[in-house]
């Protein structure tokens, strides 16, 4: 549909914006990409082959043998454990170094709704915020070259009557007389704003902490790829403090509370290409660590590619934050699609770009490129930079955030174009939207304190 207007809008509430005229944004650099780029390389595993019925494995209990399959793989020199055709019942699983986890088409793991499966308790984040929890369903710790490969499926088994309930809505299920997370959630946000050591920050039995599904943990090179990932109690993928991390051919379908699809954290260089994301919040979400722990580690995500996905339904195409304390720099955004559904009459992916803080995260933002984009779904604003994302108090710790581009969009119809909002205190720097379209748009974009707002060659129509 062709816009009843063109409009170039520039709306100045305390910042200083350019509509189509002055300097633009300072300029993707084609040097950093490229060598990020240059560094991302997936490992290569051994031509060995464990399958895991020869280890003992069962449909109804494959976790022994899945482990033992793991151990002599590993000890073997690496190769690929295999999961062959079938539904297999399983609990925790804990990768080793040169080992790919391979399913083969028509194989499914299906991992047990009982939270012992998870114990003992390992060192991990929850929300971002140090913690020993729940492992993961599938977490490797301090390894290198592990892969989960594969046209199988991994099926975490949540739903409003296992994992969900305990976000603590009635909306999954919980009622009066379930168990949920606030009580934990509240003590464990206590201990990371007063910095309890984290030994003894101590959850897992008796308390209730989602774990998140595939966390490789201060792992280095990663592949995750072609597998079907479903229905996890929390986040889907969360590579945590890795180091060159690819995610490339994965489908994520997980409409459960907290159920990102995939939340690099603290790590360097990361690529996310061809996946398809159907979940109810964030899709891709970068993230490097909440309040005082993020500050305190100061472990940035840097170095992050996202390119030719699929987004079906979700909070964010692409988010960084809110728990990005630790900083993050150098993301590059290519080449996405959200299709239209037409039975839709209501957003179900709120954005494209969503930058969202809040005053007491501290940190920083810097770098983001976002290129080629072919939105056709209804959705709340494509762009938006927030420093009051869920509230965050009356603290002053705003994050330093500068140097973010949206090139060559193209979006069917949305609320608001964008919407680019600092703090009085703490302005938002560098920001250029340029050769977009914004079909049909309901309301007038908004920017305030922000500095150098470069917005030029955009056709915003109205609805």
């Amino acid at each position: 549909m062709r816009p009843t207007r063109r409009q170039l809008l520039g709306v100045s509430l305390g910042g200083v914006v350019a509509a189509g005229i002055g300097l633009p944004a300072a300029a993707a650099d084609p040097g950093i990409e490229g060598l990020v780029r240059s560094r991302i390389r997936p490992p290569r595993f051994r031509d060995a082959w464990f399958p895991i019925t020869a280890y003992g494995a069962t449909p109804d209990d494959a976790t022994a043998g899945i482990a033992a399959a793991i151990s002599a793989c590993h000890h073997a020199g690496g190769g690929h454990v295999v999961v062959p055709p079938g539904v297999w019942q399983t609990g925790a699983i804990n990768l080793l170094s040169h080992v790919d986890l391979h399913l083969e088409e028509g194989a499914t793991l299906r991992f047990s709704t009982d939270p012992a499966a998870y114990l003992p308790v390992v060192r991990t984040r929850w929300q971002s915020v140090e913690v020993y929890n729940y492992s993961s369903l599938i977490r490797a710790e301090g390894q290198t070259d592990i892969g989960i490969t594969g046209k199988g499926v991994l099926d975490g088994a949540g739903d409003n009557e296992h994992w969900w309930y305990l976000i603590g809505s009635g909306q999954y299920g919980w009622h009066t007389g379930l168990p949920n997370q606030r009580a934990d959630w509240g003590e464990l946000e206590r201990m990371n704003n007063e910095q309890v050591p984290v030994e003894q920050r101590v959850f897992g039995a008796g308390h209730y902490l989602r774990p998140s599904f595939i966390q490789p943990f201060r792992c280095t090179n990663v592949l995750i790829e072609g597998v079907t990932v479903k229905d996890s109690p929390m986040w889907t993928i969360h590579p945590l403090e890795c180091r060159n991390v690819t995610v490339r051919g994965v489908t994520v379908s997980n409409l459960g509370p907290n159920g990102d699809g995939c939340n690099p954290e603290s790590c360097t260089d990361v690529l996310i290409r061809d996946c398809t994301f159907a979940t109810h919040d964030d899709c891709i979400a970068i993230k490097s660590g909440r309040d005082a722990d993020g500050r305190r580690l100061g472990r940035p995500s840097r170095g992050i590619i996202v390119e030719d996905c699929t987004f079906l339904s979700g909070g964010a195409a692409v988010a960084v934050g809110s728990e990005m304390s630790g900083g993050v720099e150098d993301v590059f955004v290519r080449r996405l699609h959200a299709p239209a559904d037409p039975a839709a009459d209501e957003a179900y992916l709120q954005w494209l770009l969503c930058v969202k803080s809040t005053s007491t995260r501290g940190g920083y933002v810097h770098n983001v490129d976002v290129r080629d984009v072919d939105s056709r779904a209804w959705m709340y604003r494509p762009l938006e930079v927030t420093f009051s994302y869920q509230g965050g108090g009356d603290q002053s710790l705003f994050p330093d955030v500068r140097d973010i581009r949206f090139d060559r969009v193209r979006v069917a119809r949305a609320e608001r174009a964008y919407r680019i909002v600092g703090a009085e205190t703490k302005h938002i720097t560098s920001v250029a939207i340029t050769d977009s379209r914004f079909d049909e748009v309901a309301a007038e974009a908004v920017v305030q304190y922000a500095d150098d707002v470069t917005i030029r060659n955009v056709w915003i129509g109205q609805t």
